[in-house]
């Protein structure tokens, strides 16, 4: 660790302290860690009380101000240092001086307005000390800044003003690497470190391959249509958020596909790993009477259909078809999708898990896909399912590997799952999502079907889902076709999706459960097949549970 002196110099006698404080609505913040100031006629460092006793939490921050130089020195919450030096914010600051004044702890003070992001803030500071201190660096050449209040109703106010003999020797040095870093750099480590980020996969390709090929841990199936590896995850503390975030870019393949990332528990057999890894053949039948099979759909006993944590879709070739040139269209270059899933990090908690993607498709280029799965802490405790208990997932995510359309829907059974409960449960919730897709123009993709949902021989839900805003995503779709009456393809309003888009969970309340013996059935009048083209659904169902 090098340590580099900041400013220097021997002990100064005319220091002033400064506690603020936080106010929002004129009420104290709870919990806050209060701002310190000490300033002389040359210098001022602003910390917190925090990190003068060595207890804030990381990453922590403090500011050294002279003149129109700020330094950001920072420790990281990975134990690491940073800083870096900004010249610019100072000198920009233009305040509009108010008539108003009055006293603050004793002090006579005025008040300057300045407008900053949208924001008014209200800088009510005193030119009796002789100093120039503020809780940030925002009114510091104004004087002493005693109050701060942004739009009416969130305020930072001397608590009180010490003089002291001289700087804390703690505040005094700042911890840094040899050289600074930019501005843009300092911002993105400071942000990141804020929260934990596990990497999953990084600009792995999905394609259509007789020769798939693992990639240092991740493993490659169904001709390279799904990806996999194994993941560990900490032991986050409750009440975290957990976010998945995907980007997806064609590298060959211009059309929509459907895409997922599903997770596995890491049990050596019964699981939709099998599947995964030997075929679907591998996976157990489900029958409704319709004539066919579908293998690897519904929970069934020895066996745990997958955990759905994003299904998405990628665009008409965004990336490699940005080539295409239309007059007005700035084609984005990637697809990114950004979901929140903290309703079932339970399933991620301390665990070894399986982790797969898959993207649906028949080029040898196919796509390009990168994943991570961020862990952001938050105070307070977050109400946690007591479990989460996987149902079903109609999701044809080994097409390829010979895993069946979901056309079940065919008949008023439906998709039928029965489930034991081990004991008395209470405010469970169905996580469900559902895709129609097929059909062309008549077909479910572009035709409103209601979703029936039934417990135990009772409809506990109805609804119709349905995207009209998918001529919203048309700057991710170059490759989209365009027809005579104006519309391209993604433009065309579909059964719960877009090109370029997620579909996004629903909570459906089921209420109190006893234990024993369930069955849930999802019911959606699938319409008939037209020729050589047909409907299906793709719905994934989990319990959770208290």
């Amino acid at each position: 660790m090098l340590m580099l002196a900041c400013w220097g110099g021997s002990a100064q006698k005319s220091v002033i302290k400064i506690s603020y404080h936080r106010f929002s609505h004129d009420q104290p913040v709870e919990n806050q860690d209060a701002i310190v100031a000490f300033a002389d006629a040359t210098r001022t460092i602003v910390t917190t009380a925090g990190n003068l006793a060595g207890t804030s939490p990381k990453p922590s921050e403090q500011f050294h101000i002279s003149g129109d130089k700020i330094i950001h020195a920072a420790l990281l919450a990975e134990g690491q240092y940073i800083f870096t030096v900004d010249s610019a914010s100072i000198p920009a600051q233009k305040f509009e001086l108010k008539p108003e004044s009055k006293k603050i702890l004793g002090y006579n003070c005025r008040k300057a307005v300045i407008i900053v992001n949208s924001n008014t803030v209200e800088i009510w500071f005193t030119t009796d000390t002789g100093i120039r201190a503020a809780p940030t660096s925002l009114g510091i050449t104004l004087g002493t800044v005693l109050e701060m209040v942004r739009n009416g109703n969130f305020a930072i106010r001397a608590q009180s003003v010490e003089k002291i003999r001289s700087f804390p020797a703690s505040v005094l040095t700042a911890f840094a690497p040899a050289r600074p870093l930019d501005m843009l750099t300092y911002r993105d480590r400071l942000w990141k470190s804020r929260f934990t980020t596990i990497p999953i996969f990084k600009n792995e390709t999905i394609n259509f391959t007789d020769a798939p090929a693992p990639h240092d841990s991740v493993f490659r199936y169904a001709k390279g249509t799904v990806i996999a590896r194994k993941v560990k995850f900490p032991d986050f503390p409750a009440g975290s958020r957990v976010f998945l975030d995907v980007s997806s870019r064609s590298d060959g393949d211009a059309y929509d596909r459907t895409g997922s990332v599903i997770l596995m528990s890491d049990a050596t057999s019964g699981t939709f790993m099998d599947g995964i890894k030997n075929g679907a053949q591998a996976l157990p039948l489900y029958e409704n009477g319709n004539g066919k099979t579908y293998r690897g759909v519904a929970r069934s006993a020895g066996y745990e259909p997958s955990l759905e944590l994003m299904r998405f879709f990628t665009p008409f070739g965004a990336g490699k078809y940005n080539t295409i040139k239309i007059k007005g269209r700035t084609w984005q270059d990637s697809a990114y999708y950004r979901q929140d899933i903290t309703d079932i990090a339970d399933a991620l908690r301390d665990r070894e898990v399986w982790i797969a993607a898959n993207i649906s498709n028949y080029d040898k280029g196919g796509h390009k896909l990168s994943a991570n799965i961020t862990i952001h802490p938050e105070e307070g405790t977050a109400k946690r399912p007591g479990f989460i208990l996987p149902l079903f997932n109609t999701n044809s995510v080994l097409e390829v590997a010979g895993q069946d359309y979901a056309s079940m829907f065919d008949t008023d059974k439906g998709l039928e799952v029965p489930f034991e409960l081990e004991q008395d449960v209470s405010d469970a919730v169905l996580r469900y999502i559902t895709t129609g897709h097929g059909g062309w123009e008549n077909g479910d993709e572009f035709v409103k079907k209601p979703n029936h949902i039934f417990l135990d021989g009772q409809k506990v839900h109805s609804f119709i889902p349905w995207r009209d805003d998918c001529g919203g995503y048309r700057n991710l779709n170059p490759a989209s076709g365009n027809f005579p009456n104006g519309l391209s393809s993604s433009d065309y309003s579909r059964s719960n999706w877009c090109p370029g888009m997620t579909a996004i969970p629903v909570d459906i309340p089921l209420g109190n459960l006893k234990k024993g013996r369930h069955t849930i059935r999802v019911a959606i009048p699938q319409g008939k097949p037209e020729g050589t083209s047909f409907s299906s659904w793709n719905v994934s169902g989990v319990l959770l549970c208290k």
